[in-house]
């Protein structure tokens, strides 16, 4: 499986010619020319995951793309056709397999509602948790690991990290930092990861891995 990492949260992922398109929102270019693409999956209904502008480009190319969210995800897009995911939920859709974890946003602040989240499991090697901490059932191959967000304080990424313990990681959700945030918190997510034998590599918006 090919995974290029866009802007922000944003990743796509080929196998054998077909794609999933993760969170595709406003922090990230337009998606206008991706053909191929059998699902989106959307983890919360947060502008910077989930945008109609840009479904509307991906279904202008792909009109039979299948949309997973969770229900509040399915209640913001009533004028699309979706598909309302819960934790533990399983799907085959062409040659990936994707599996939900979680229900609930991390905590941003405790005035602010907290938001539905489901993370992803994609082929069962590719772990991405949305906008939560939450720990999946398993091992895990390649994690996603947001670095940056209001939800967030480093401390709390390397415990995650430490408790996941995943053979590779990247990291992602990570548009508001500047050159020197991402030295920073990227090499507390390197640090961590290597810890348990892992390997870390840095993304940019654009490059591609393979696992």
């Amino acid at each position: 499986m090919q995974i290029t990492k866009l802007e922000h949260a944003c990743l796509v992922l080929e196998e054998q010619g077909k794609k999933v398109i993760i969170d595709p929102g406003v922090y990230t270019r337009p998606i206008a020319d991706e053909t191929d693409v059998l699902a989106v999956v959307i983890t919360h209904k947060h502008d910077d995951h989930c945008n109609e502008e840009q479904l509307h480009r991906i279904l202008a190319s792909n009109p039979d793309v299948q949309i997973f969210g969770t229900d509040e995800v399915c209640q913001r897009l009533a004028n699309f056709k979706t598909t309302a995911v819960h934790h533990g939920d399983f799907y085959n859709v062409g040659p990936f397999t994707l599996e939900f974890f979680g229900d609930m946003h991390a905590e941003i602040h405790r005035s602010i509602p907290l938001l539905q989240n489901c993370g992803v499991m994609v082929n069962g090697v590719l772990y991405y948790p949305g906008d939560s901490f939450t720990r999946p059932d398993r091992a895990v191959e390649i994690l996603a690991c947001p670095s940056s967000a209001p939800w967030l304080k480093i401390s709390e990424v390397i415990d995650f990290v430490a408790e996941v313990k995943p053979k590779r990681s990247f990291a992602t959700h990570n548009i508001h930092l500047s050159a020197e945030g991402h030295e920073l918190n990227n090499s507390r997510i390197q640090m961590t990861t290597e810890a348990a034998g892992g390997t870390f590599q840095f993304l940019q918006p654009g490059d591609v891995a393979s696992v």
